[in-house]
């Protein structure tokens, strides 16, 4: 079955960074767009970044343009999310998903900004 496997979170200090994987397996991963989500207390999920099949076209929401890259490895069927520049109102639990064709969430990795 479709499964992710989210790890790398932790507790940072504001202007830190962190790198996020996300383990993906049950479906055909290299011709799946991927994407990173997250959810704060209290807030509704939101989309993060999103990385085509190959990995040429990104995009990523404005709150964390600059900051953010999403990347791949094929290869390995992991997707990863840098994060630099880290802000307060980046904490939340961190999930990859496919985009297109969400599957059930996996257990996410938590990301917490604070000093």
């Amino acid at each position: 079955q479709v499964q992710f496997v989210e790890s790398g979170g932790g507790l940072v200090q504001p202007g830190g960074s962190l790198r996020l994987s996300c383990a993906a397996s049950g479906f055909n991963f290299v011709d799946s767009y991927m994407s990173w989500y997250r959810q704060a207390p209290g807030k509704e999920r939101e989309l993060v970044a999103r990385i085509s099949k190959t990995g040429i076209n990104v995009m990523y929401a404005d709150s964390v343009k600059g900051r953010f890259t999403i990347s791949r490895d094929n290869a390995k069927n992991v997707v990863y999310l840098q994060m630099n520049s880290l802000k307060p109102e980046d904490t939340a639990v961190y999930n990859c998903n496919r985009p297109f064709a969400l599957g059930a969430w996996g257990q996410g990795t938590q990301v917490t900004v604070s000093s």
